[in-house]
């Protein structure tokens, strides 16, 4: 057992609800205080000097100078198993060419595929652990991670092994998503319902057999898997076992419904999403997941988190880092810009990215400063955690624990 601190504020999100608006005076801030850590977890938070006289022989870990201490952050949504670079897509895009061109010339999510599918594991696994670290080093201990740019048996299932490996040489928890219905791959001679049957019936027992994910996500949409067909098999794959997460309403609206329908443990994206599918999110467990960083990449509109919280969904922030739509990966950037011009409490931007987040992926053991909770915690160099969000991401992070332990 040790005692941790002290630290200028400890800001503990305590006694947040997990949906709907939030104010800045909800929030529980322990000022010079420090946190007790054994086994794991979070034993006890409050005044060091408290804490220090209660327990004289516990260990100490001091911090130096003032420090702000923050549930560590959870990534809810990303693709950062991939091969290739689509840098050349998005000088594509912002020269004025349509997604169609683009695809046309060699760009788009097939590029991606192809260049996943000729990537060695070696290299795959080296570039993942690379982005896992760039997550850690901003305070994010808690990554979803899809697959998506395999789109048959054999690549599909690289993926997953990789992440799997990657989850032994980390300290994070990695949360796998299998994302083979993606889109149909150029290379499948068949129907996209024949691609989702050859998903189920080829691809999903053996993720489940190896124990690869638990998750499977789907993307809906025009260019991609159509609303009807996309239910049949989310409904389907519960049956296998599987939770679900659904890419909705990223251009068009309607599949928000379908997440909601199937009971979806998130539908991401939402820039189409229209006020009467707002109302039906809102009635629901179903997690709204914004991207803001998907909207940033591509110019277009961002989620309209505003309308989502005050209605009272459950709304979480996450970053979509993927190479071609969202290629920054700066969480804590891009929900920065989103409270801009969402009109987002520091409070609500906060919970978006914690324990809101983890409940997307089933995990309510972490996201927030409290007795019994995960010793995940990230600290910055300040004596105001409202410096986090105003300085747009370019406040790094001081240290970052995992399990009450200092990550190198």
């Amino acid at each position: 057992m040790k005692l941790i601190g002290p630290f200028k504020q400890v800001v503990t999100l305590a006694n947040l609800p997990l949906r709907g608006k939030l104010a800045d005076e909800q929030l529980e801030i322990i000022v010079d205080g420090g946190i007790v850590v054994d086994n794991n977890t979070i034993q006890h938070i409050g005044s060091f000097e408290t804490l220090k006289n209660e327990n004289p022989t516990i260990e100490i870990e001091q911090i130096e100078g003032e420090q702000t201490v923050l549930p560590a952050f959870v990534d809810s949504h990303t693709h950062i198993c991939f091969g290739g670079n689509r840098a050349n897509d998005f000088a594509m895009r912002n020269a004025g060419k349509t997604y169609l061109e683009i695809a046309e010339s060699g760009g788009g999510i097939w590029s991606s595929v192809q260049h996943t599918r000729n990537a060695s594991e070696e290299e795959l696994l080296t570039t993942l652990l690379e982005r896992i670290s760039f997550l850690i080093d901003l305070g994010i201990t808690t990554i979803e991670v899809k697959s998506g740019y395999g789109l048959d048996v054999e690549n599909e299932l690289k993926m997953l092994r990789i992440i799997k490996k990657a989850q032994q040489s980390t300290k994070a928890t990695l949360v796998p998503t299998c994302l083979s219905a993606h889109l149909k791959p150029r290379d499948f001679e068949g129907s996209n319902p024949e691609y989702l049957e050859y998903i189920l019936t080829e691809i999903l027992p053996k993720v489940k057999e190896e124990n690869l994910a638990n998750r499977v996500d789907i993307f809906i949409e025009k260019s991609a898997f159509q609303p009807e067909e996309s239910k049949d098999f989310l409904l389907k794959t519960k049956d296998l076992g599987f939770e679900i997460t659904v890419h909705a309403d990223q251009f068009t609206p309607g599949s928000s419904r379908i997440a909601v329908e199937v009971e979806a443990k998130s539908a991401d994206h939402l820039e189409a999403t229209i006020d009467e599918d707002i109302e039906f999110l809102a009635q629901s467990n179903t997690v709204a997941t914004a991207l803001p960083g998907a909207s940033l990449g591509l110019g277009e509109k961002f989620t309209p988190a505003r309308k989502l919280l005050d209605a009272g969904a459950i709304v979480a922030i996450a970053s979509d880092w993927n190479p071609g739509s969202a290629p920054m990966g700066n969480l804590i950037t891009q929900a920065s810009i989103l409270a801009t011009f969402q009109k987002l409490t520091t409070a609500e931007v906060l919970a978006g990215m914690t324990f809101r987040a983890a409940f997307a992926l089933n995990l309510e053991d972490r996201g927030k400063l409290e007795v019994g909770k995960k010793a995940d915690f990230v600290t910055f160099k300040t004596n105001n955690f409202q410096n986090v969000l105003y300085n747009q991401g370019s406040l790094k992070a001081e240290h970052v624990y995992i399990d009450g332990n200092l990550v190198d």
